[in-house]
């Protein structure tokens, strides 16, 4: 079985398509439909990335990724925000909270496993 990737997203379509990219590609994917699901899942199946939207319903990304950080075990898994912030300084807010990295939406599916594979130790 291939490198497990936990999936943060609220939206289906994104869901659907980022799984389906991943999956193509001989990941793993676990998916989470909000932050609370997605921290438990987090602790519980120890993901090599976790990809994470920031408008989420509830709670966002950024306190996510907090938690996240602050959370033993799981505090080094490296998080990649997918997200539509794309303003100055939107980037820089999103690594300070603790993401590893930073993807725009929309997604460009010929690139996008290319830019999650940076991250995991293959």
């Amino acid at each position: 079985m291939g490198k497990k990737i936990l999936v943060i997203e609220d939206n289906e379509q994104n869901m659907y398509l980022m799984h389906f990219l991943l999956e193509s590609n001989g990941y793993s994917v676990i998916e989470a439909l909000n932050g609370q699901v997605g921290i438990q899942k987090a602790i519980d199946e120890h993901p090599d990335v976790i990809l994470l939207d920031i408008q989420l319903p509830e709670m966002d990304g950024y306190q996510i990724a907090k938690i996240l950080r602050k959370t033993p075990d799981i505090d080094t898994i490296p998080i990649i925000a997918v997200t539509s912030y794309a303003m100055a300084g939107d980037r820089e807010k999103i690594l300070t909270a603790g993401a590893t990295d930073y993807i725009e939406k929309p997604i460009n599916p010929a690139t996008f496993v290319d830019q999650i594979k940076i991250h995991l130790k293959e």
